[in-house]
């Protein structure tokens, strides 16, 4: 009798491949569907199907290995019906790789006119005005829709300033909804990850970190972080979640994407992060260096032949001189934001594979402190000079 055939494997896995000795940073491969995921990893954010002015080729280059969209968004315009039919969220965005659908939760209670109760939310969609009825199992179904490998839940983003009594509220509700939404879950293929929330206040998000985890879900994120509360108290708050986060599944930090930051949360213990900054910020003339923030539009720069990072591996620094750049922006063309995006993307990518190498090496410590006192050095040098703008 012949052998069965060999069994596929999970669709999602974990490995923890090194511990830094001095601090909880890890090295580790997160598993998918859609290919392996070295950690610690930047993801480019593509909220509406594309990271903005980046093509596929361009963002594989730069180093990236999963990318995020919004499902909010993607529900208004074309519509999940829409991906679908076109074979799903990695044939819209011409992607083979992972891919990250946040719920739009963030967005949505960032939307003037939002009501929250207790099923879910109502927001005005900001494309034409129409209401938009958002549950945990709505969201669920548009993600599985889009069939993105990892799929986020709706949660409740509170806002800051936040009140011990509201963050708890919003605890409550984002615990409520999770369970919802692994409820509503269908396709194995599309893990669901739970998120921590709470505000600035370390027992909530601990209490909430405890009940996430006892879910037992492929992965974790802690939310609700930079949305304009004082750093030092973010900090400890984020530390008590990431400590009661399961070690043997991938732990998520949203929505940071300062060089900084970021270093922090890999000293923290946290593998996945996501943030439009390097885009944004590239689209209006902002570079990131090995030597602190760049802008493009300075007058000095008009004449400089050098790159704008001379370690940088990017398009924008293997090819054109500084002042060129600065003249695609005075001059207003395209190429401009495209280039210094890439560069930003490419910057992130590679500090986030040298946070990696060093944890692997055994020397994240000083690799990290290196690291953030060259680029804070650099950004004060920068200031002290002051260049002038040109409007």
């Amino acid at each position: 009798m012949p052998a069965d055939p060999p069994r596929p494997g999970p669709p999602f896995s974990h490995r923890v491949e090194a511990v830094d000795r001095d601090t909880p940073a890890r090295a580790c491969v997160f598993r998918t569907p859609h290919g392996e995921v070295p950690t610690p990893c930047f993801m480019p954010v593509g909220t509406r199907g594309t990271v903005k002015g980046l093509t596929p080729p361009q963002l594989r280059e730069a180093g990236a290995r999963m990318i995020l969209a919004n499902a909010f968004h993607l529900l208004l315009r074309p519509g999940e019906e829409v991906v679908r039919d076109l074979g799903g969220l990695h044939a819209l965005m011409a992607w083979d790789g992972p891919i990250l659908t946040d719920s739009g939760g963030f967005q949505v209670f960032s939307l003037p006119g939002s009501r929250v109760d207790g099923d879910g939310v109502t927001v005005k969609s900001p494309v034409d005005g129409s209401e938009v009825r958002l549950t945990p199992e709505r969201v669920i179904e548009v993600e599985e829709a889009l069939g993105p490998d990892v799929a986020m839940p709706l949660d409740h983003c509170p806002p800051w300033p936040c009140t011990e009594g509201e963050a708890a509220a919003s605890v409550e509700r984002t615990l409520r909804w999770l369970e919802r939404s692994a409820t509503a879950k269908r396709r194995p293929e599309v893990a669901l990850f739970g998120i921590v929330q709470g505000s600035v206040y370390p027992a909530l998000r601990a209490a909430c970190a405890r009940a996430v985890a006892a879910l037992d879900l492929p992965g974790n994120a802690v939310g609700g972080v930079s949305v304009g509360e004082p750093g030092d108290r973010s900090l400890p708050a984020v530390r008590a979640a990431v400590a009661l986060l399961p070690a043997d599944r991938p732990r998520y930090l949203m929505g940071v994407g300062e060089p900084e930051d970021l270093l922090d949360a890999v000293a923290e213990g946290f593998d996945l992060f996501d943030c439009v900054l390097p885009t944004r910020n590239g689209r209006n003339g902002q570079v990131l260096t090995r030597d602190g923030p760049l802008n493009l539009r300075n007058a000095s720069r008009a004449r400089e032949r050098g790159p704008a990072d001379r370690e940088c591996r990017c398009l924008a620094c293997r090819e054109y001189p500084l002042g060129a750049l600065r003249h695609l922006f005075q001059a207003g063309e395209m190429l401009g934001p495209v280039l210094a995006s890439l560069h930003n993307i490419t910057f992130l990518g590679d500090l986030m594979a040298g946070a990696r190498e060093a944890v692997k090496a055994g020397r994240f410590a000083p690799w990290r402190q290196e690291a953030i006192g060259r680029y804070r050095a650099g950004a004060a040098r920068r200031t002290s000079t002051g260049p002038a703008s040109v409007p």
